[in-house]
C-alpha cells in the first residue's frame, strides 16, 4: 500500500493514534487482541461522564463506505462511554434538517459532513453557537474552519485525485472516464479535479444516477460503448467499481476499472485483477478520530490536529496488498 507523500505523515499520526487507544482498552494484547473484529460495547468503557454524540452524514442509501465509518465511531463510542446517534440523507437540505435534530437533543458532539456546504453550513454554526463541539469529516474541509469545527478529519480530496492522475499514467492510460455518482457534491468534483491536473491524458467526467445501481451502470455501458478510446474508468465510491465492471463486460471494452475507496468486493475484485487499484481514505479512521477527538475535547480540552486537517488517506491499494486486507474488510473495519 502506497500512500501520497503530502498525507504520509498525517496518516501515520493518526493511525498510531488509533492504535494506542484500542490498544489500552483492550483486556488481552498481540496478536489475538488485533485480530479480533471490532465490536461495540467490547472491553470496558471509559470512567467519563456519559456522552451524547451524533453523526449526520449526506451518505446515500446502500452506500458500504459509511457502514465501515460508522463501525469505527460505534467502536470509539464504546470505548468513552458516549451514545453513538447516525442520521444521513444525500440532499443537503435534508441533511440541514437532521443537524437541526441533533441540536434540538442536546448533543454533546457533532460529527458533520460538508459535501453540500451550502445548504448545511449555517444549521452547523448554529450548533456552534449553542456550545456543540463539532468536528467535519470526509468532505468539504475547506469550509471546517469558516463555521467554527474544532478541525477536520478525512482526506484531501485534491491530493487524492492527483495520486490517481499520476497512477494512471505509470499504468500507461491514455483517456480516463470519471464517474460522478452525485451531483453537487463538492468532495467528487474535486476528485476528478484532481486527476485532470495530473493526469498526462485526457479526463471526461460522466454524471450516474448513484442510488439507482442498475441506470448507473448502463450509463457507464453506453459511454463505453460510444468511447472506445476510453482505457481507464475512474469510479469515486466503491459500489460503483462492480457497476464499472459490469458495463465493461456489457461494452466489450477494454478499458481498466480503478475506483476511490475499498470495501471487501473491491478486494475481491482487487485479487481477481477486475480492478487495478483502489484508493483508501480509511473511513473507519475517520469514524473513531471523530468521536475519538470529541471526547477527549470534553474529557480534555485536547484538539485532535491542533486546528488543521488530519489526513486519513490517500493510500494506492492494489493486488499485491490483499493478503493483508481481506481479514480487516472480512469484519467491516477497512
Amino acid at each position: 500500500m502506497r500512500t501520497s507523500r503530502k498525507a504520509a505523515t498525517l496518516i501515520t499520526v493518526a493511525a498510531l493514534g488509533i492504535g494506542l487507544t484500542v490498544t489500552g482498552c483492550s483486556g488481552s494484547g498481540g496478536r489475538s487482541a488485533e485480530e479480533k473484529p471490532a465490536r461495540g460495547g467490547a472491553g470496558a468503557a471509559a470512567g467519563t461522564p456519559r456522552m451524547k454524540i451524533a453523526m449526520v452524514t449526506h451518505s446515500g442509501e446502500g452506500d458500504t463506505f459509511w457502514d465501515i465509518v460508522q463501525s469505527g465511531a460505534k467502536q470509539a463510542a464504546a470505548k468513552d462511554n458516549a451514545e453513538f446517534l447516525y442520521s444521513a440523507n444525500k440532499e443537503g437540505k435534508e441533511q440541514a434538517q437532521l443537524v437541526q435534530a441533533a441540536i434540538d437533543q442536546k448533543v454533546d458532539g457533532l460529527i458533520v459532513t460538508l459535501a453540500k456546504p451550502e445548504a448545511v453550513k449555517d444549521v452547523v454554526a448554529k450548533a456552534v453557537k449553542a456550545g456543540i463541539p463539532v468536528v467535519t469529516i470526509n468532505s468539504g474541509a475547506q469550509f471546517s474552519k469558516e463555521i467554527g469545527a474544532l478541525g477536520h478529519i478525512g482526506q484531501d480530496e485534491q491530493v487524492a485525485g492527483e495520486a490517481v492522475g499520476d497512477e494512471l499514467d505509470a499504468r500507461g492510460r491514455k483517456k480516463a472516464l470519471c464517474v460522478i455518482h452525485e451531483q453537487g457534491n463538492v468532495s467528487l468534483e474535486e476528485r476528478c479535479a484532481g486527476v485532470r491536473k495530473t493526469f498526462g491524458g485526457t479526463v471526461e467526467n460522466l454524471n450516474v444516477e448513484g442510488t439507482n445501481m442498475p441506470a448507473a451502470t448502463s450509463s457507464i455501458e453506453a459511454k463505453l460503448q460510444a468511447g472506445k478510446d476510453i482505457d481507464a474508468v475512474v469510479t469515486l465510491g466503491a459500489p460503483f467499481a462492480a457497476a464499472s465492471v459490469k458495463a465493461k463486460e456489457g461494452s466489450g471494452s477494454t478499458a481498466e476499472v480503478d475506483t476511490f475507496d475499498l470495501n471487501a468486493e473491491v478486494v475481491e475484485r482487487l485479487k481477481a485483477r477486475e480492478v487495478g487499484f483502489a484508493i483508501d481514505q480509511q473511513p473507519y479512521l475517520q469514524g473513531y478520530l471523530a468521536v475519538d477527538g470529541l471526547w477527549l475535547n470534553r474529557t480534555n480540552g485536547n484538539v485532535v490536529g491542533g486546528g488543521k486537517p488530519v489526513l486519513t488517506g490517500p493510500a494506492i491499494v492494489t493486488a499485491k496488498d490483499v493478503p493483508q486486507l481481506e481479514k480487516y474488510t472480512a469484519r467491516g473495519t477497512r
